[in-house]
């Protein structure tokens, strides 16, 4: 698959697993992953399941704007930049989202998140 296609398709499962259900999120992680969430590092997939389940919203939409990617390092790796909107309930106005990812290849033939870094565009 090539880098733009695994991307999208990424981006696509990763935001509508979030959307719907941020639980099961937990098995894009491993214990080496580290998620930065507005500057809180946390490491270990239980430990970033546990962080993006206690948001103070259970119910949101993104909508994606731009996703670029490059490939990253010989093991076959990927570095995603996403930025986009995100629509809480009950809100009027959007938030302004940039994320970025950093996918390393399994032995299995898929990819894990070795690196998410999560930040609010405030303007």
């Amino acid at each position: 698959m090539d880098p733009d296609s695994l991307s999208k398709a990424f981006v696509e499962h990763y935001y509508t697993t979030f959307d719907s259900n941020r639980s099961n999120l937990i098995g894009l992680y491993q214990e080496s992953s580290m998620l930065s969430f507005e500057g809180e590092k946390i490491q270990g997939a239980q430990n970033i399941s546990n962080k993006l389940n206690s948001l103070p919203f259970q119910q949101c939409k993104h909508n994606i704007s731009t996703v670029d990617c490059q490939p990253s390092g010989p093991a076959g790796g990927m570095l995603l930049f996403v930025s986009g909107n995100l629509q809480l309930p009950g809100e009027e106005h959007a938030l302004k989202f940039s994320q970025m990812f950093h996918l390393i290849p399994t032995a299995q033939g898929s990819f894990y998140v070795f690196n998410d870094i999560f930040r609010l565009n405030y303007a």
